[in-house]
């Protein structure tokens, strides 16, 4: 079987992704759950060669030197994907993420209707956090495609690598690949503010100095977007601040609390119906919020947020209750994901 093959029986199975290791046959995730095909195991020598029909010889070059590589795939009328190769026990075993050519709009997506106020503000930080794999990137490109189809930006991405591809509608989008257009997310931080852009997207901000850029970039007037692997504005704002050395942690909070507009803390969970659903934090910065992070009070964050919902803030327990309440998920699906399960009993018992 040819891996241009598996790529389209992705899309018609609607899997999420592929999984390529020695010994076992291709094997698909739907709906959450892995569904091993029928063939036979691969061999190394085999998934060589499907994966290397994917890559650049740049790339094969950097995989062999590596031993890791990131990198995305277009194939006509398909779709594209989003590939991870690496070794495993002397092997080469491989990861790839189907990426829909069409992009989602937030209703679609099933988020909240805030985050196109989130996305229509001029200047300030938003965060989408979450682990890996529940579509971090599905909801940036969803409140990207908003602000290009209803205002008129110059927006900057950083990516590694290029998922969604943006076409260009009253704003102007330049898609920069680490890799590609660029040796790293610092290296692209600390020249994209010459590039004269409104609107600045990190794929990711991996350590103190990526942080630290995107933050000044948001302090200097521009809306910037990007994702931690946190759950939770509790995790996230321990996250940040702590990456910086005591002596710097409260001019970070300072900071964070004057730019953040606020975040989502997203999980993809099971329906009764066997899908997946979105469940979600939404954090709004508002005076309490802002005051409470720029003096370092962070874990009465959730003080605020229980009781924030009209303003458009919800807890994640808040969300799996609704989604209880509507007979969408299991009384044990909403216990399963909840961070609190004291709270969760009180809002479904």
């Amino acid at each position: 079987m040819l891996i241009f093959e598996l790529l389209e029986n992705m899309h018609k199975l609607e899997a999420s992704d592929l999984h390529l290791g020695v010994g076992s046959p291709p094997i698909f995730r739907i709906k959450g759950k892995l569904k091993a095909l029928n063939f036979p195991p691969l061999t190394n020598d085999m998934i060589r060669s499907m994966i290397f029909a994917l890559l650049t010889s740049e790339q094969i070059e950097e995989f062999e030197r590596k031993r890791e590589l990131d990198f995305s795939y277009s194939l006509e009328n398909v779709g594209r994907f989003r590939g991870n190769l690496y070794f495993q026990k002397g092997t080469i075993a491989a990861a790839i993420r189907a990426i829909p050519f069409k992009i989602k709009n937030l209703e679609e997506l099933g988020l909240p209707h805030i985050l196109s106020e989130m996305a229509s503000y001029e200047r300030g930080f938003f965060l989408v956090t979450g682990p890996t794999g529940v579509g971090k990137s599905t909801t940036l490109a969803a409140m990207i495609d908003f602000i290009n189809n209803n205002f008129s930006k110059h927006i900057i991405t950083i990516e590694d690598p290029i998922e969604y591809v943006h076409i260009n509608k009253k704003s102007i989008i330049h898609q920069r690949e680490i890799g590609v257009d660029t040796h790293s997310f610092n290296e692209a931080l600390r020249h994209v503010l010459r590039q004269d852009p409104d609107v600045i997207l990190i794929g990711e901000m991996r350590d103190m100095e990526s942080i630290s850029l995107a933050l000044t970039a948001a302090e200097t007037g521009h809306l910037v977007f990007s994702t931690l692997h946190t759950f939770g504005i509790v995790n996230t704002i321990d996250r940040i601040v702590d990456v910086f050395p005591s002596s710097q942690q409260n001019q970070v909070r300072t900071q964070l609390a004057n730019i953040l507009n606020g975040s989502i803390s997203q999980v993809l969970i099971p329906t009764v119906d066997g899908n997946l659903i979105v469940a979600y934090e939404m954090v709004i910065a508002n005076t309490a919020v802002r005051n409470l992070i720029r003096k370092g009070e962070h874990h009465q964050l959730y003080n605020v947020l229980y009781t924030g919902r009209e303003a458009g803030m919800i807890s994640l327990e808040a969300r799996l209750a609704d989604l209880y309440r509507q007979g969408i998920i299991t009384k044990e699906t909403a216990y399963r994901y909840a961070t609190n399960k004291e709270v969760i009993a009180r809002m479904i018992e």
